[in-house]
């Protein structure tokens, strides 16, 4: 079962913005530099074209999914397998600024497991109450601090 990341208009204005601050830095030294060739210039254009398709990417295409054993939570190059049987408890969460997160709006889940690096995974999936629900299933002694 693949459930799809939930995108507010925070998180959107929030990526433009990267995106514009990265672009200006990848482009201003072409306005710059006097002396520049064609060959760099189109070296810097390529190289700033795909790095904004790279954050594109990875920003947008967050989903979770199912699997028999474990929950894999991926977006762009970032992917993490949660085994069921470590996840601890989920709590809702709006604090998106901290912690491994792989998610693209405020109305957060945070997942606690024993494995986790930074101790959570916070995800933000697009159907809340289903997800939550076929979490339980497969992870029936979670502590659920959402209701």
């Amino acid at each position: 079962m693949v459930f799809r990341s939930k995108i507010d208009a925070f998180y959107v204005k929030f990526v433009i913005i990267s995106l514009l601050i990265v672009n200006a830095v990848m482009l201003m030294p072409l306005f710059l530099v006097t002396d520049i060739n064609q060959t760099l210039i189109v070296r810097m254009l390529l190289l700033t074209f795909f790095i904004s398709l790279f954050l594109i990417w990875s920003c947008f295409s967050i989903k979770y999914v199912f699997h028999q054993n474990y929950l894999l939570v991926k977006g762009g190059l970032l992917r993490s397998k949660i085994p069921y049987h470590t996840m601890t408890k989920i709590a809702p969460t709006n604090e998106i600024f901290s912690g491994y997160k792989l998610l693209s709006a405020k109305d957060a889940i945070e997942l606690f497991y024993q494995q986790a690096v930074f101790g959570s995974v916070k995800v933000s999936p697009r159907e809340k109450t289903r997800f939550i629900t076929e979490l339980k299933k497969r992870c029936p002694h979670i502590i659920d601090l959402t209701e």
